[in-house]
């Protein structure tokens, strides 16, 4: 043995010695293999801790008796059969033995205190092994050696080890927590709960009994000794007082509060809740918090207790008493006394919401008493909630929501007036949030992501769901609190007064949750002007707004305006004004004078020509948000100085990444630039402008073009430098990717191209897009290997298509065959919508284009599924092409434009195309695409087999972009579809391995039922009789049921056989 504990050592010594590189692993992988076999081992770690030398000091390194507890542990956890008796024998002696050498008469590991901590979960293991059937005197047995005969007080060693095994059984078989954080088994639940019963029955009493003597007498000695004075001995006596309280608190829980709670335990815990000690203080409160919350039966026997307790008068003295330490240390900041008053926050709130369950007690008499009490406390919440340190406000946000939300359910069951005791607290409550909402004066909001700014945001949040709840209460009391708060902050600044930046702030964010709050204001333009209503646009136009007087949230809105408050000297203030003015833009159309004066603020030092670039960057976003809402009343004029003014925040730059901050890869990381997507609102807000000029097209073609041909140049000569420097230059990749996406959204800034044209529309200069588009397709035909480039054209060419309209769809084919030359799965998916998109905006439009597009894509589209599928994300890009692939199809069915299927480019394909389909509505593996290929062959029926519809393309409808062959049937399409498409639709219910109780294939034999309806409706009585005397039969349909399937199929309406059907299916297959 003594050879192999040597080996162990050796192993301990190169494992904990990484330089020892060569045998490091070997030295681990060992002694993993002795903790996987502690059935065996144990016998080895057990001397290995233990053991002693000839003088009595401890054999083995503290390092190797801290590993042999680690084996011993693995050997006693989740055992749950008994011990032979020779094994109980052997650990037991040697426990018992250690703990008379190391505790009783030793310094209990003074020299590697660490030990202490292990030793107590090891003995506390070994205790849940043996309790229940060999070792039931393990207590008895500690009390022993807790107080010898020859010894008058308690060994101190012995009790601060009692303590930790009475926390560690507790922690063990009673903490939720730690049982949550396990895996369950059934044998330990069972062990578990055995071991509670047994403590209770055999030794709580002893136990409880032990702990508050020890403490007691603890308690006394440290009283004398803070009274002398004495800091040498007072530390050892405060440290069992201590643990002494913290073994308290664990097993108050799970045993018979009538141990706990007691005219004994009462006074010294009150007595230890306000000692000079802080751990003790913090120790007792949680205790009291244990007790507190413990479940009892009886309503009456919880409001005992809480009257026992009188927690709420020992709460309150504290509080106050806190609360004045607070101000006596002025701006320092002992967080240990603030986590004291964290610590008693959480008792209050638990007090609270004890009480409220009370007020829900089958007792009137409890329910009384018990609101008597909650009234009584509820000033001390307030005081909690008013806390300037945010940790100890929040510990009553449980307590306080819970009230407010009685007072709601109140509110609903009776709208009579609120008592005056309830209004007079809402009230004060209303001032507290509205005092806590307020930023701290020595805030830094230079950053953001700051962990208190963050934190503060998140307060501010909490807050507001209160005011909320305040409002559904008393909707008066919160609009007057918040239109007041913001009127005098308003009027202050306005007539010189100094007003701190965190106040102005805060009267600003009343005016921004104004609008929210007041529920009886009125919708868009009546929310801000007591003008007559009318539903008609044209009539609301004519409207002189200005001649009618302000609605409260418009007094605030122009008070605000008015007042200057956007040069206030701090960003926070003048960023809050910007956010409210941007966000309430239907004022501006009441109140126009106020416009010129906003946008001032906006473009200039205020705005967006602030220096701090992160300000900025929000500005941006807001300024466009501001234009684009205002801008029907922006003068033209002031719209070219406006566009003027933003000239020199357009200069594109490109940031590449660190090389040690690159995620992706440095193409995907340089072009997510917080600061260049912010810019991107710039460009948009420059075509918006640009826009207004549109009844002077050449003075707004000018003006574009002053913008757009400096861009156009840029792009020019980065494509030039690409050229000549090859794919490692990413600086002009990058360049190329963001003058693209500049383009693409000054585009976005024009209106839509109108579909159809309305007579003496006023186009924009289209000719210009067309040229931007033909530029932005060279670059793409020299990068489209880069990912970033083919994003930035699909994202740019989505935008320009949208204003130009039929100008540009020519180029969509040359934009595919780029596209799709290198791609991913989720840019054919992309780029699949977008077309979409496009069939959607432009129809008839669309046809030649999509004539040339639907053979390539579905040649792209076959390629990519018959791709192998070696993965859940792969299976999810097939999908997701399936997805896209079956919407795009059915959005040129929905928009009339079937003739691209048979026109004589792609009418050799049409076969492949149509048994392609009809092979998804066989895919039972994926429903989602099953239902919509059955939605697109639906449509098909629908197009080409119509009784009534010619078999050569009729003449024009009038429309000279429409094409005939949209108008077509196909002469013999009805036999595919009783050969092929419906026999097809009868097969899917009878695969074997459908699933009926997935409701996605619920919603696949609806759409089954909607196929079979619309042959019905569109082939009339042929098809009936098809179903009833030739298809049905050949499946061995009995008659009668054909008949009846027939005769449904004929007279319910859709949703009734779709029902029928559904049921019918899950039947036949019972």
């Amino acid at each position: 043995m003594d050879q192999e504990i040597e080996k162990i050592l050796q192993a301990i010594t190169i494992a904990s010695d990484p330089a020892q590189s060569s045998l490091h692993q070997d030295a681990i992988g060992y002694l993993n293999s002795i903790q996987q076999n502690a059935s065996e081992t144990w016998r080895l770690a057990l001397p290995l801790f233990a053991e002693v030398n000839g003088d009595g000091s401890r054999k083995y390194i503290p390092q190797a008796r801290f590993y042999a507890l680690r084996v011993l542990d693995d050997f006693l956890d989740n055992r749950f059969e008994p011990f032979h008796h020779e094994t109980f024998q052997t650990i037991q002696q040697s426990l018992v033995s250690y703990i008379q050498s190391e505790y009783v008469y030793g310094q209990a590991e003074a020299g590697a205190p660490y030990l202490r901590n292990k030793f107590s979960h090891t003995l506390t293991l070994f205790f849940l092994c043996t309790y229940m059937e060999q070792w039931p005197t393990f207590f008895a047995d500690l009390f022993t050696l807790m107080r010898p005969n020859d010894q008058p007080n308690f060994n101190r060693h012995i009790s601060l080890l009692f303590f930790h095994i009475i926390l560690e059984i507790s922690g063990e078989v009673a903490d939720q927590m730690i049982k949550a954080a396990r895996q369950f088994t059934t044998q330990r639940h069972a062990r578990d709960a055995r071991v509670r019963d047994a403590v209770r029955e055999r030794d709580a009493v002893q136990i409880n009994e032990a702990v508050l003597t020890i403490v007691t007498e603890a308690a006394e000695k440290m009283a004398r000794l803070q009274k002398e004075q004495n800091t040498t001995e007072l530390p050892q006596v405060e440290e069992v007082v201590d643990w002494g309280i913290r073994a308290f608190a664990s097993y108050v829980g799970w045993i018979d509060i009538n141990l706990t709670v007691t005219p004994t335990t009462v006074p010294l815990l009150f007595t230890l809740l306000a000692d000079q000690s802080l751990p003790i203080r913090l120790a007792t409160s949680a205790a009291l918090l244990k007790i507190i919350g413990k479940g009892l039966k009886e309503p009456s026997d919880k409001l005992q207790l809480i009257k026992v307790l009188s927690l709420g008068q020992v709460i309150d003295a504290l509080e106050s008493k806190t609360r004045q330490q607070q101000i006596e240390r002025g701006d320092g900041t002992d967080e240990g006394e603030e986590s004291y008053r964290e610590a008693l926050g959480k008792l209050l709130n638990m007090l609270g919401l004890e009480l409220i369950k009370l007020e829900e007690a089958p007792s009137e008499e409890v329910r009384v008493e018990a609101s008597k009490h909650l009234s009584q406390i509820l000033p001390i919440l307030l005081r909690f909630l008013a806390d300037e340190y945010d940790d100890t406000c929040s510990t009553v946000f449980p307590f306080l929501q819970t009230v407010l939300s009685g007072y709601k359910k109140k509110r609903k069951l009776s709208s009579a007036p609120i008592e005056p005791e309830k209004r007079s607290f809402l009230a004060s409550l209303l001032q507290v949030i509205l005092d806590k909402m307020k930023w701290d004066a020595d805030a830094d909001l230079d950053d953001p992501e700051d962990d208190d700014n963050v934190e503060f945001e998140k307060i501010r949040k909490e807050l507001r769901n209160f005011m909320d709840a305040v409002l559904v209460v008393d909707q008066d009391l919160v609009t007057d609190a918040v239109r007041n708060l913001a009127l005098s902050t308003i009027e202050a600044y306005k007539n010189g007064v100094e007003v701190k930046w965190n106040e102005a702030e805060l009267g600003i964010h009343m005016v921004y949750i104004f609008g929210e709050i007041n529920k009886s204001g009125g919708k868009s333009r009546a929310a801000f002007c007591l003008a007559p209503s009318s539903t008609d646009k044209e009539t609301n136009k004519s409207i002189d707004y200005s001649v009618y007087p302000l609605t409260p949230q418009g007094e605030l809105l122009f008070a605000l305006v008015q007042s200057g408050m956007s040069a206030y000297p701090h960003q926070a203030v003048a960023l809050q004004f910007f956010e409210t003015v941007s966000r309430y833009s239907e004022f501006f159309k009441v109140r126009k004078e106020c416009i010129v004066p906003t946008l001032e603020a906006m473009i200039d030092s205020r705005g967006i020509h602030n220096q701090n670039s992160t300000f900025r960057s929000r500005l941006y976003y807001l300024f466009y948000r501001f234009i684009k809402e205002e801008r029907n009343d922006i003068p033209p004029q002031i719209s070219v100085t406006i566009a003027e003014s933003l000239r020199d925040l357009l200069t594109i730059e490109v940031v590449l990444p660190n090389p040690e901050d690159i995620e992706v890869d440095v193409l995907s990381d340089a072009v997510k630039s917080s600061t260049f997507d912010s810019q991107l609102y710039l460009f948009e807000t420059v075509g918006i402008l640009c826009s207004l000029l549109f009844k002077t097209p050449d003075q707004q073609k000018s003006l574009l073009l002053s913008f757009v041909k400096p861009l156009m140049d840029e792009l020019s000569e980065a494509l030039q430098a690409y050229r000549a420097n090859g794919n490692q230059d990413y600086n002009s990749i990058v360049k190329l990717h963001h003058i693209i996406m500049a383009l693409g959204n000054i585009a976005k800034g024009f209106p839509d191209y109108p579909s159809p044209l309305p007579a003496g529309y006023i186009l924009p200069p289209l000719d210009v897009f067309a040229e931007v588009a033909q530029a932005i397709l060279v670059c793409l035909e020299n990068m489209n290997i880069f990912k970033v480039a083919r994003d930035a054209t699909r994202f740019a060419f989505a935008r320009i298509l949208a204003t130009a309209g039929p100008t540009v769809t020519h180029f969509i084919p040359q934009l595919m065959s780029n596209l799709l030359v290198h791609f991913e799965p989720s840019e054919l998916v992309d780029f699949m919508n977008f077309i979409a998109l496009l069939i959607f905006k432009l129809r008839d439009d669309m046809f030649d284009v999509l004539d040339q597009l639907v053979g390539p894509l579905a040649a792209h589209i076959s390629v990519s599924l018959s791709q192998p599928v070696s993965g859940s994300d792969d299976e999810r890009a097939h999908s997701d092409t399936k997805k896209a692939y079956l919407a795009l199809l059915t959005s040129i069915m929905s928009a009339g434009l079937q003739g691209v299927f048979i026109s004589p480019r792609n009418n050799p394909s049409f076969d492949s195309l149509m048994e392609t389909m009809r092979m998804l509505s066989e895919d039972v593996s994926d429903p989602p695409n099953q239902k919509a290929a059955f939605t697109f062959l639906a449509r098909c029926v629908t197009a080409w087999a119509g009784l009534n519809q010619p078999s050569a393309p009729p003449a024009s409808n009038g429309n000279i972009n429409h094409n005939p062959l949209n108008d077509v049937g196909l002469p013999g399409f009805e036999r595919y579809i009783y050969e092929r498409l419906v026999p097809t639709a009868f097969s899917v219910p009878s695969v074997p391995n459908l699933n009926l109780k997935d409701g996605q294939v619920t919603v696949v034999l609806h759409e089954i039922a909607n196929f079979f309806q619309i042959v019905c409706k569109t082939r009339g009585p042929e098809a009936y009789n098809y179903f009833l005397n030739v298809f049905l039969p050949s499946q061995n349909w009995p008659p009668e049921t054909a008949m009846e399937f027939t005769t449904k199929l004929k007279d319910l309406d859709p949703r009734a056989f779709r029902k029928y059907f559904t049921d019918f299916v899950r039947s036949s297959r019972s």
